[in-house]
């Protein structure tokens, strides 16, 4: 074995793989074999009429053709049967062509959406480590290099393969001796294929790999723009997609490199096949054992031949391009979601309000490949008990790192635990359907994420079908009546892409009220209350206190001020509850939080100082 077949791995063992990618492939699209035998005959029917013009061009040379002359009325029934294959050719070819674009657009659009969901029901971990743009390549560019692939290479493969098996049989009747001839040439095409599609193989791969890195540095530097300016790195950002930019362009032109050799040795064979047939053909007619018109007519047949065989070129580079780009969406769909619904199998929650409970929940940040329950990862939780009745606020605390947040994901079972049981409303959380879960537990994420369009668009997705007097209702409940009055289009104002065109306050403000036309019996919250000015501040504060009124709360409290309205502290240190308890006995005690409440005093009262 060669350095390279090392490197690459075996062929048989890869085409085995290719073969195996696209029947997984097929599986999940049967709208592509729906309909397969009527294409197939619409094919048949596209090759036979180009088979037909060689024959009726030997008929007319040698039937045609006489000694007295020519027979008009012979020719005329041939070019009436050529004329007539080439109709038949033409339809068949265009129905196909129809067939085939209808039925490979829709299963294709079945697997994208199938991959788009997929990755939605994956766990928030396997998301954060993947590039954004990968994932968005998986479901864009790699479907339409499928796409292409089933619109032009695959109706080629069909059509031509068939027009190299008729001409085959064609010329196998008309003269065994030029057919060996032709044959005699085919284990060199043979062999410059199987020697280009190795190396074609792993070329294409490739050239998809640097799409995605690519498409997801792309992705980085136009969502960052502000903190790239910010900070002046655009040189460096500049450099790195630049690099993402020249890494695909040489992938895509080794690739391109190694299409257009085989091009060239494919002509060359030809050529050199076409010339032996010449000599060969020559000296059958001078021994009469063959006429004039089947030499002509087998020169036609062995371009039929050929010509699908030079075309195959350009058919395994899309077709070794669309399995990478299968082979890449599979990728996703094979990775087992963490976070599983239990769908019909599972579990509503009870009517009413819902408390809490954390029964010795540890939790490992899983390694790549691996599950949920099998991480052996870094340990963020560390036997975590909590019992929480309903209709409590509780705020948790700690220091940056402390487990807050990974504690926040768990309640809303964006992740599952590494080890325990978390019960919402006495019932396991990993047994709750994901409809009831959403419906009646809700996060209000410290980012204040919202979606392009209008707030009424964006508040809406917490209860689609809420009407515009719902929604108006909603502003007027949490106190937000005049602050949206102020905006020029009020309920209709654009938020922009991911909300840039409000301030971070503004944000936030529509995303409590999104939570609070979706009415939770458990609300989590990430400190909405951070990196905004006193007077949102002020409108927040009060639209918290409307919105946590008669439902079980638990914050994630960045400022302090928030424990101390909470009915119970919960107090993080390195992954572990080491306080658990009310503001005052708290204080009271010492320990980590008396350190957090001084320590955020002080810093308070720095900054009083600054402003007066």
């Amino acid at each position: 074995m060669t350095p390279m077949q090392s490197r690459l791995g075996d062929p048989g063992q890869r085409n085995l793989k290719a073969w195996k990618t696209i029947r997984r492939g097929l599986s999940l699209s049967p709208e592509l074999r729906r309909g397969l035998a009527v294409t197939l005959v619409l094919a048949c029917g596209a090759t036979a009429g180009r088979v037909i013009i060689p024959v009726t061009l030997q008929q007319i040379l040698d039937g045609g053709l006489t000694e007295t002359g020519v027979d008009l009325g012979f020719v005329g029934r041939m070019m009436l049967l050529a004329l007539l294959a080439v109709l038949v050719t033409a339809g068949t070819s265009g129905l196909m062509h129809l067939r085939l674009a209808r039925v490979s657009e829709t299963a294709l659009s079945g697997l994208r959406t199938r991959a788009f969901r997929h990755i939605h029901d994956l766990s928030m971990l396997h998301q954060a480590s993947e590039q954004r743009g990968v994932l968005v390549a998986r479901v864009t560019s790699d479907v339409d290099q499928i796409s292409r692939f089933m619109m032009w290479a695959g109706p080629m493969i069909i059509v031509n393969g068939g027009q190299a098996i008729m001409a085959v049989v064609v010329m196998g009747i008309y003269s065994w001796e030029l057919f060996l001839t032709v044959m005699a040439g085919m284990p060199l095409f043979v062999f410059a294929i199987r020697w280009f599609q190795t190396r074609l193989a792993n070329a294409y791969l490739t050239v998809r790999e640097k799409v995605g890195r690519m498409l997801g540095m792309l992705a980085e530097v136009v969502v960052g723009a502000p903190v790239i300016r910010a900070y002046g790195i655009e040189d460096r950002m500049r450099a790195g997609l630049s690099e993402a930019i020249e890494d695909h362009r040489w992938a895509a032109s080794r690739a391109g490199g190694i299409t257009s050799g085989f091009s060239g040795v494919s002509d060359f064979l030809t050529s050199l096949v076409t010339a032996a047939v010449l000599v060969v053909g020559a000296l059958l007619v001078a021994g009469e054992d063959v006429s004039f018109g089947t030499v002509v007519a087998f020169l036609f047949l062995v371009q039929l031949f050929i010509f699908p065989i030079q075309l195959l070129g350009e058919a395994v580079n899309e077709a070794q391009t669309a399995v990478a780009g299968w082979k890449r969406v599979l990728d996703v769909l094979d990775v087992p979601p963490d976070v599983a619904d239990p769908g019909d199998e599972g579990s509503d929650l009870p009517d009413g309000s819902l408390g809490v409970r954390f029964e010795d929940v540890s939790f490992r940040y899983p390694q790549p490949g691996e599950r949920a329950r099998e991480a052996t990862g870094t340990k963020a939780l560390h036997h975590v008990s909590v019992d929480l009745a309903a209709n409590t606020h509780m705020a948790v605390v700690g220091e940056t790192g402390s487990g807050k947040t990974t504690f926040a994901k768990l309640l809303t079972r964006l992740m599952d635990p590494t080890s325990g049981r978390v019960l919402i409303g006495g019932l396991d959380a990993s047994s709750l359907r994901f409809s009831s879960l959403r419906e009646r537990v809700v996060m209000v994420p410290q980012d204040g994420m919202l979606f392009r369009g209008s707030i009424l668009d964006n508040v809406r997705m917490g209860k689609p079908d809420a009407s515009h007097g719902n929604v108006q209702a909603a502003f007027v409940r949490l106190g937000l009546e005049n602050w949206l009055a102020e905006l020029a289009r009020g309920l209709d104002t654009q938020v922009g892409e991911r909300g840039s065109a409000l301030s971070v306050g503004e944000r936030q403000l529509v995303t409590l009220v999104r939570a609070a036309i979706a009415d939770p019996d458990l609300l989590v919250l990430d400190e909405a209350t951070s990196a905004v000015d006193p007077a949102t501040e002020v409108r927040i504060s009060r639209a918290l206190g409307q919105l946590t009124t008669g439902r079980t709360v638990i914050t994630i409290a960045h400022r302090l001020s928030t424990a101390e309205a909470a009915d119970r502290v919960l107090v993080f240190e390195a992954g572990r509850v080491v306080q658990d308890g009310s503001h005052r006995a708290l204080i009271a005690e010492g320990g980590t939080y008396g350190r957090l409440h001084q320590a955020w005093e002080r810093g308070t009262s720095r900054h009083s100082a600054r402003s007066v």
